[in-house]
Formats: C-alpha cells, structure tokens, sequence
C-alpha cells in the first residue's frame, strides 16, 4: 500500500522506528491541498484549489498502517483516514493512503515539531519554494 505523509512522518528515522523497513518511494505531490498546523500544534492538510502539498511517498505493509493509525489517533478521532491521488516524477499515483486531522482551525506548531518536518523536507530535497512555506509555520510557535 502507499501512504502520503506530508509532515513528521516524512522524517526517516522517525518512520524506520514506526515502519520498520518502509521503503521510501519517491517524493511526490498533493495537487488542490494546502499544508496547515492546526491548534493542536500537529500538520494537516485542507482544500485548497491550485494550492500543493509536497511530500514523501512510502510503501507501507497492513501492520504499519495499523501502527500509523495508532500513532495518529484515528481511533479518538483526530485524524481521520483518506485515500488521494499523487504525482510523482514517474507520473500519477491513485487510491494512496493519507491522514487528516479533524481540527483544521490553524494554529502555532508544537516546540520542536515544525522544525523536524522541515529537516525532513530538506533531505528529501523538496522544492525550496515549499520549504520556505514550511519554515513560515516554524515562525509562528
């Protein structure tokens, strides 16, 4: 299966200690979303025609969806699961696995969080463009 993460899971070690042995896929985006911190501190995504979240495609087995479901909080409700289609420089992937948070009231990021999410987002080389706007959220804690 393939999962968009789009925040700290883009982190490696991070999802190596979630996933183990989760290959990374390739780096893609999320045509129509925007990246958002909501008032719990933690990443989102919303609508946003002609917006784009950047992010990393992994392969995941149905025991690590079970763990990433854990680790977002599906089961009290504060993420919620969704299927998206991607692009990835080898073309378009569909059905791709994702979460969202049921709070999408934009608020400060957690101490340290945002910070990671852009550490990730610079060794997966995304656009600098988009790093710019992630390092924004940064400024906002």
């Amino acid at each position: 299966m393939k999962y968009f993460a789009y925040g700290s899971n883009m982190d490696v070690a991070q999802m190596d200690d979630r996933c183990p042995g989760a290959p990374v896929q390739a780096n893609a985006k999320l045509n129509d979303f925007r990246f958002v911190i909501n008032s719990r501190g933690v990443a989102s995504i919303v609508d946003a025609p002609g917006s784009v979240v950047h992010g990393v495609l992994w392969e995941i087995s149905p025991a690590d969806e079970r763990t990433l479901d854990r680790y977002e909080g599906v089961r009290e409700g504060l993420y919620s699961k969704t299927t998206v289609t991607v692009e990835t420089g080898v073309g378009i992937v569909d059905d791709v696995l994702t979460y969202t948070a049921t709070d999408s009231n934009a608020g400060p990021s957690r101490s340290g969080y945002q910070e990671k999410i852009v550490a990730a987002a610079r060794s997966h080389e995304l656009p600098s463009g988009y790093i710019e706007e992630l390092e924004g959220w940064t400024n906002l804690a």
